[in-house]
């Protein structure tokens, strides 16, 4: 039985989660389910109710702002509940992602597994856990080309952002890009900072 499951596809940008949720979706639809799609609304970089992958795929969506609406829109006959982006939702949609396979469905989601500063994003730990199957992407990365970026660099004006800047910040290719670990970087200039101006004390040998 394709239901009771929750299906999470993780990655940094530009790695194809999108592509590959849309992907599994047409195979639903194709197989003749019933599928509801969910994207949060803090996800403005479509400009419509639907979700797009880098490639130019789309598709109709539901736009929600906290993780408990989701529940209000999925309906009885619903067979497969699809949700992209859950690392923008509150800590409910841990809670809501469980209580939708326990009603049987098959959810398929995707997300951010780590932050711009490498550290994990949002609920992404707990739904890890919780999922029946993890797929994670790699992207190429943008400085040396190899094929395993799991790290997503943000961009100020071309350059590393700051580990200081907002944790929330919406973007596309101008704004983040895929690294891997070797051309990962995250400046910190509060620490410098803080370094620069420790004060030596003097001390004496006897």
């Amino acid at each position: 039985m394709d239901g009771y499951s929750f299906e999470l596809i993780t990655g940094p940008m530009s790695c194809g989660k999108t592509e590959e949720l849309l992907r599994r979706i047409r195979r639903c639809i194709i197989a003749k389910k019933k599928v509801k799609v969910i994207s949060p609304d803090v996800d403005t970089r479509a400009k419509g109710d639907y979700i797009e992958s880098r490639n130019g795929l789309w598709l109709d969506a539901i736009k929600v702002k906290h993780a408990i609406q989701i529940l209000a829109h999925v309906k009885p006959d619903d067979e497969v509940v699809a949700i992209d982006e859950l690392q923008f939702f509150d800590p409910n949609i841990v809670k809501v992602v469980s209580k939708l396979m326990n009603e049987g469905k098959k959810v398929i989601g995707t997300g951010l597994e780590l932050d711009f500063k490498a550290e994990p994003f949002g609920s992404m730990p707990e739904l890890m856990c919780i999922a029946t199957k993890v797929d994670k992407l790699h992207a190429v990365c943008m400085k040396c080309g190899c094929e395993h970026a799991t790290r997503t660099q943000r961009l100020i004006d071309g350059k590393p952002a700051d580990k200081n800047s907002p944790l929330i910040m919406i973007g596309g290719d101008e704004t983040y890009e895929a690294r891997c670990i070797k051309c990962y970087e995250l400046p910190d200039s509060l620490h410098d900072k803080q370094r620069r101006n420790l004060k030596i004390l003097p001390f004496s040998f006897r």
